[in-house]
């Protein structure tokens, strides 16, 4: 047991010190390693997760959702997916908010960082919210908790991360995480309807656009929700594998933005350039993931903790809610991917050992994440936002806006905990 302690503890130093979470966990990883099983062993079996997983077909997913995101986000997506839902939403009591929560979903999702949809969507709706006089904590919560939709609304890179980590299915967790993603975005309309309720601040009802500028409107996004159709819809209906499909999004992408006019040879190659090293940085992170996974396993953490928890009757759902607050906790020093990265190879061997759904656990993580990033008193995506509004809207207003958000998040990661079918249904209606 006193390896791995301190092996955990060893590795928050490290991090604490400013050594990047891959190279804290690979270093410490591999000493613990030679320390249990010997230095040429330990070698080995570094050298074996470099290559293997290197070499594996599956992993190449990464690299082409990386590509799709990167190809639809030099489209200018983000600006036309808020044209599109401000079109069919402004009229509504709250339209404004509702349309960045929408935009927020669609845009995260593709691009993949919630961090980069917070930045990004202050930029564009922020404005048209401020001018039609929206309160400062409803226009700046809204779009700080918007960006934490798309780390669960497939496709996901933080769900191919955990599918890989966990050897899970990477198909089946994207369906897995459709509903409560579409619940994700349900329950922030509401929480706007909700902080709009407890706002005295009177804001301009704008006029319903005709029809035919509606669907005018739509012009802009439909490429993109087509393609996004056929890669869910193949991966469903069993017609391609995950891998396969991000294939197709990747090379469907490319496609969109090339009869956009949206893309040069220049910015062709960028775009590779930067896919690439997106790619690398995940990769060697992945790797250290493993290596430090292998150790932790070696050293007895998941039957340490197991035969502990079993001294105070602890069951699968106690488990959860202490590993929920551990993620309440992380949220305030570590983004989605790092804490995903440091704390899962931790985890799901507890939770398969006490007979739970790794494709369930999967969708539970990504939730407590996605609430951790805008928890007080340290959500990460509320500093970003602070960064980008600078002294016009003050910390504690953008915190008050997130509010409402966190709520409805908890009320959702409370029904997912009740009701695993909700995440399960779509998945497993395949396999049936």
């Amino acid at each position: 047991m006193l390896v791995w302690v301190l092996g955990l503890i060893l590795v928050i130093i490290l991090i604490a010190l400013g050594l990047p979470i891959a190279f804290s966990m690979m270093i410490i990883g591999f000493l613990g390693l030679t320390y249990i099983i010997g230095l040429e062993p330990a070698l080995a079996m570094v050298g074996q997760v470099f290559f293997d997983n290197g070499m594996s077909y599956s992993l190449s997913i990464l690299p082409l959702f990386l590509l799709m995101g990167n190809f639809v986000v030099k489209a200018g997506l983000a600006d036309e997916l808020y044209s599109a839902s401000n079109a069919w939403l402004r009229h509504k009591k709250g339209g404004l908010a509702m349309a960045t929560v929408l935009a927020c979903g669609g845009f995260s999702s593709v691009c993949g960082s919630s961090l980069a949809t917070a930045a990004t969507m202050a930029k564009i709706a922020l404005p048209s919210m401020k001018k039609y006089g929206y309160s400062d904590s409803l226009s700046t919560g809204v779009i700080a908790a918007g960006g934490t939709l798309g780390i669960l609304i497939p496709p996901s890179m933080i769900l191919v991360i955990y599918g890989i980590i966990t050897s899970q299915d990477i198909g089946q967790l994207f369906l897995a995480g459709i509903v409560p993603g579409l619940l994700g975005i349900i329950g922030y309309i509401i929480a706007v309807k909700i902080s709009l309720w407890f706002e005295k601040d009177s804001y301009t009802s704008l006029p319903p656009l005709p029809f035919l500028e509606k669907v005018k409107a739509l012009k802009g996004v439909i490429g993109i929700l087509s393609l996004f159709t056929i890669v869910m819809g193949g991966i469903y209906l069993g017609i391609f594998t995950a891998t396969e499909a991000a294939g197709i999004g990747a090379f469907g992408s490319l496609l969109i933005i090339i009869l956009k006019r949206k893309i040069s040879i220049s910015s062709f190659i960028e775009t590779l350039i930067e896919t690439a090293k997106i790619t690398t940085m995940l990769f060697f992170l992945l790797f250290g993931a493993i290596v430090f996974s292998n150790f932790i396993n070696l050293a007895g953490l998941p039957n340490d903790l197991v035969d502990f928890l079993s001294l105070f009757n602890f069951n699968l759902y106690t488990l959860l809610i202490g590993i929920f607050i551990i993620y309440l906790i992380l949220g305030m020093i570590l983004e989605s991917l790092s804490m995903m990265m440091l704390t899962v190879p931790i985890f799901y061997p507890l939770v398969s050992e006490m007979g739970g759904n790794l494709i369930w656990f999967g969708i539970l993580v990504v939730v407590a994440v996605e609430i951790s990033l805008i928890t007080p008193p340290v959500g990460l995506n509320v500093h970003i936002l602070k960064t980008i509004v600078k002294n016009t809207v003050s910390l504690k207003t953008i915190f008050k806006g997130v509010i409402p958000f966190v709520l409805i998040d908890i009320i959702r990661l409370i029904i997912l905990l009740l009701i695993p079918a909700i995440a399960l249904f779509l998945p497993y209606s395949i396999a049936s």
